[in-house]
């Protein structure tokens, strides 16, 4: 008899997690396949500082796929899903599987941990690893000839890419520009209180309040250009770069569920993390794409793997299912440049308590990637 298929939709963090989880806790009863149109593993949390300098192997960024972590009878699946039905997902090309090539995948569960995407550099356009590592090494070769670099969007990207630039290269001018009055405005004050001084320490301007207008087709790369910002002023740039805007990546279930999609894209959970439709009682989801109430990190994404590969096994076993519970406070670990970095936690909703606030100096210019490379399991053979 063929093994149940357990899906799952997207290879990024969550998405290994969550279908290593589930490979561990399979014991013959069903197979793992996940569904990932990037050739590799990217390590996204490297790409800000990636497209900054060359001075990294950048091909570390993007680690290879290894089928057996997801169980004996697991693999990894390279495409597009196109679309989802009740029992199956189709996908943008044929894959071999079961000695068959394929573009419909049956399930008999499904997890959707397709997440949110980011402007580049912070996601890259392409899926292969050799297309990722040119336009890393092409965005840098710009920071580097470039003098006048103006950031849009001072989220943890836009603060990473302007105190890496300014540090690395501190004759260049930097101008980090942000729509609100205080920059990661979901976080307690106390921390664009820290960023701003960082920002004052290296010399990059901090230009708040001021909406900029987004040209339709987005700034030319081939010359200098000058940066407008909705009150008039005029920000000349050599290197415009726009560090804003997360797009859920939901609209694989809008026409299986459309009611399951939020007024902004995100998908509605139960609290089981099941889809909020009870005819789809086998489709979860989970991580930035889910609104499942919990802060956009990994420590709570983490808990929702746990959650969703306990109840797969629970549908399969006929057995109460758990409960997922926003736990802790929005908690971030930010590069404030090379070296520097924070540990900033916000203090309990409703409290007088301060936030729980880490400064380090312990950063690399690679940021570590050798780690992430082998705990991924990239191996020895950092060229693949």
């Amino acid at each position: 008899m063929a093994l149940k298929n357990v899906v799952v939709i997207g290879g990024s963090y969550v998405g290994t997690n969550v279908a290593e989880q589930l490979a561990a806790a399979a014991q013959g009863r069903f197979r793992v396949l996940l569904i990932e149109k990037n050739s590799h593993f990217q390590h996204l949390f490297a790409f800000p500082r990636f497209a900054v300098t060359t001075a990294v192997n950048t091909h570390k960024a993007f680690i290879p796929y290894t089928a057996g972590k997801f169980g004996q009878d697991g693999a990894v699946l390279q495409a597009a899903v196109t679309g989802i039905s009740k029992s199956a997902v189709q996908l943008d090309r044929k894959v071999l599987l079961d000695g068959q090539h394929q573009d419909s995948i049956p399930y008999s569960y499904l997890a959707i941990t397709t997440g949110t995407k980011l402007t580049p550099p912070s996601s890259l356009p392409g899926s292969e690893k050799l297309d990722g590592v040119t336009y890393l090494h092409q965005h840098a070769d710009k920071i580097k000839s470039s003098q006048r670099i103006v950031i849009i969007g001072a989220g943890a990207v836009g603060v990473q890419m302007a105190t890496d630039v300014k540090e690395i290269y501190p004759e260049k001018s930097v101008t980090l520009i942000h729509s609100r009055k205080n920059v990661m405005s979901r976080f307690h004050p106390g921390l664009h209180e820290i960023i701003a001084e960082r920002c004052k320490e290296l010399g990059v301007e901090l230009v708040l309040g001021s909406r900029v207008k987004l040209p339709s087709t987005g700034y030319p790369t081939d010359r200098s250009v000058d940066v407008e910002l909705m009150g008039g002023r005029k920000i000349p740039a050599d290197f415009a770069i726009v560090c804003n805007g997360q797009v859920p990546q939901s609209t694989i279930l809008q026409n299986l569920a459309p009611q399951c999609i939020d007024n902004d894209s995100f998908i509605r959970t139960l609290k089981t993390l099941q889809i909020n439709d009870p005819e789809y009682s086998n489709i979860f989801a989970l991580g930035d794409v889910a609104d499942t109430g919990a802060h956009k990190a990994a420590r709570p994404a983490g808990k929702q793997a746990e959650i969703v590969a306990k109840n797969i096994v629970h549908l399969i076993e006929q057995e109460p299912l758990e409960e997922y519970e926003v736990q802790g406070t929005p908690a971030i670990h930010m590069s404030l440049g090379v070296k520097k970095n924070v540990v900033f936690a916000n203090p309990p909703v409703g409290s007088f308590d301060e936030p729980m606030i880490k400064h380090r100096d312990d950063g690399t210019l690679d940021m570590n990637i050798d780690g992430v490379w082998s705990r991924r399991g990239g191996g020895p053979n950092s060229v693949l």
